[in-house]
């Protein structure tokens, strides 16, 4: 129903409330007033009738006096009059004429009250006004005397006289009144009606028009034409409007596509382009300081760690895990978790990175899309939704969140385009970052062994000596030289050198642990460190080097093979020195020692070997 409509109703009800009201208030008066009329009428009657009564007693003329009465009702429109006497008048001059009784018990309690009694009676045919009035004993201003005649006191009752009219013709006229005013006031309703209809519509037509406006405008679309038939203030409206929405179709029009070029599908999506247009850019706002925090970021876990609390901050993500895949060797490793049990995932995942179906497929995985969805979940008794994201040809990302509650599955599932906007605002970061490592690593590496260098022992071996203080840890230093290597690259060339270098190096690495430390210290020189060895096994370390590597022959050509030995020095953290950094010099005096007393031999150090100051 439009509110032109509306109005108009309600306007109607309004006048026809107040066209009933004013009815009945008229019908209401009008009948009071033809009741009161009516008893009038009837008062005069009766005193009438008394004096004529009266003046036949008087003269003798009783026995007329119901020509008298017959007369008197022809007179006054009455439809029947009669009298009845009271016991006193009875009592002394008998019951009168035949039609002189009492008719009914109207008549009898006016008789014994001495009041007067008015009663009404309708019907569908007509409306009839009984009136009965008391006839009292008193002494009239002429001089006739009631009491002379009868004996009687002053007041009492000596008859009563009823009367019947006749009143359907006042109702009638009443009737005709109120059909003229019902008539009236409709012609009166209809004329404001066309009025109210004439002036409002304008006005109706305006409003219809700004609701269509605004309801455009929600949607996107500020071209809608305000027109308006309506002049003053509602004209400058009308151009105020047209006025704004020009302006904000200039400045919103294309807002949504604008703004969606920063962000990839999926940001915001409604029906409103400007509740979307204020997602977007507070989404916007959001990842460009979450992008400038992690730009000053010093290494890729810290970045992780800004993921990380992203996931948790601002997605309240109650379950989820991280993890970085090298997709070179499809090896998987778990950055961070919130579970107790390190990995969602069964752990032949981690060791090949395409048993997860969401790296596999580079396509998000949920797992109420389908049952059992991706089959290296642990649990059939979650939900999850795993994102896969690409970093570059090196490395991919995966976030795994789960959940019991399907409310929060949803939650996932709308959140995922957001959390990929992270994901992209962070990648040239991480990028970044990796290619420093690489860059770093590199300098840290020597290029033709693959061994850390000494630069590197110099970066780290503060933090080494700050982690072994800490956990008590132990670390054997073993130092290590090719005997008479510079006559082989005297001999045989520098390549014949690097060969035996290289293959020293590969010996070393096969014969330590992961937690162990291998450096190409200097020349032919390496320094290994080994982590909470017992002293038999860094003997058998050493030993294991010395005879692998007194094994291997070099072709040096015309037929003719290179064996070379080694010699080893050892020293023990913190048996030997209170510092690594004295026990690679006490390493370095038990070589010398080696080296001094015939070569290719093993040397453990002992205090009186070292000649120099401590320090």
């Amino acid at each position: 129903m439009t509110t032109k409509s509306r109005l108009l109703i309600i306007v109607t009800f309004m006048l026809l409330a107040l066209t009933t009201a004013t009815i009945i208030n008229i019908s209401l008066n009008f009948r009071e007033y033809s009741i009161n009329s009516a008893v009038e009428k009837s008062q005069m009657a009766a005193n009438i009738v008394k004096d004529g009564l009266t003046a036949h007693m008087v003269n003798g003329m009783m026995d007329k006096r119901q020509y008298f009465l017959d007369k008197i009702a022809t007179s006054n429109n009455i439809k029947s009059l009669w009298i009845a006497r009271g016991e006193n008048v009875i009592s002394q001059y008998g019951e009168g004429l035949h039609s002189e009784t009492i008719r009914d018990a109207l008549d009898a309690q006016v008789l014994k009250t001495g009041e007067s009694i008015q009663k009404i009676t309708e019907n569908t045919k007509d409306t009839t006004l009984r009136v009965t009035i008391p006839y009292k004993a008193s002494t009239p201003a002429d001089n006739t005397n009631c009491i002379s005649c009868h004996n009687v006191n002053r007041g009492d009752t000596l008859g009563i006289i009823s009367m019947e009219f006749d009143i359907s013709d006042m109702r009638s006229s009443g009737m005709m009144t109120i059909l003229k005013i019902l008539g009236i006031n409709l012609l009166f309703i209809i004329v404001v009606l066309l009025l109210i209809n004439y002036y409002v519509t304008p006005y109706m037509n305006l409003f219809s028009n700004l609701q269509n406006g605004i309801k455009k405008a929600y949607s996107g679309d500020f071209t809608h034409e305000f027109i308006s038939k309506v002049g003053g203030d509602a004209k400058n409206v009308v151009e105020q409007m047209n006025s704004l929405f020009r302006k904000m179709q200039e400045t919103f029009g294309d807002i949504k596509y604008n703004l969606a070029t920063f962000i990839p599908q999926g940001a915001a999506l409604s029906n409103d382009p400007l509740h979307e247009a204020k997602t977007i850019i507070s989404e916007l706002s959001d990842i460009y300081k979450f992008k400038k925090t992690i730009e000053l970021d010093g290494s890729k876990d810290e970045v992780y760690t800004r993921i990380i609390d992203i996931l948790k901050l601002k997605y309240h993500v109650g379950h989820f895990a991280f993890y970085e895949v090298n997709n070179v060797t499809a090896e998987r490793k778990l950055i961070y978790t919130t579970e107790e049990e390190e990995n969602i995932c069964f752990e032949k995942t981690n060791k090949n990175a395409l048993e997860c179906r969401a790296h596999r497929t580079n396509s998000v995985t949920i797992s109420t899309e389908f049952p059992n969805l991706c089959q290296s979940c642990i649990s059939l008794d979650i939900d999850y939704v795993c994102i896969p994201f690409n970093i570059n040809h090196d490395v991919s990302l995966v976030v795994s969140m789960t959940s019991d509650n399907r409310d929060e599955v949803a939650l996932m599932k709308k959140n995922i385009p957001s959390i990929r906007h992270y994901l992209e605002a962070a990648k040239p970061v991480i990028e970044s970052q990796i290619l420093m490592e690489k860059l770093r690593d590199t300098s840290l590496r020597d290029g033709m062994t693959g061994l850390y260098n000494r630069r590197f022992l110099e970066e780290v071996i503060d933090k080494i000596m700050s982690h072994a203080n800490r956990h008590k840890e132990s670390y054997a230093v073993l130092m290590l030289d090719v005997d008479f290597f510079k006559m082989v690259n005297d001999t045989y060339g520098h390549d014949t050198g690097d060969k035996v270098i290289v293959a020293l190096s590969k010996v070393i690495k096969n014969s330590i642990r992961e937690a162990d430390l291998a450096i190409r210290y200097g020349g032919e020189e390496f320094l290994i460190l080994l982590s909470n060895a017992t002293d038999d096994g860094i003997m058998k370390v050493a030993t294991k080097i010395h005879s692998a590597f007194g094994a291997l022959s070099f072709d040096v050509g015309s037929s003719e093979s290179l064996k070379k030995t080694l010699s080893i020095g050892i020293a023990k953290f913190p048996t030997d020195g209170d510092t690594i950094w004295k026990c690679i010099k006490y390493a370095d005096t038990a070589l010398y020692e080696a080296k001094n007393t015939g070569r290719n031999k093993i040397v453990e150090f002992k205090p009186e070997m070292f000649q120099g100051e401590d320090f």
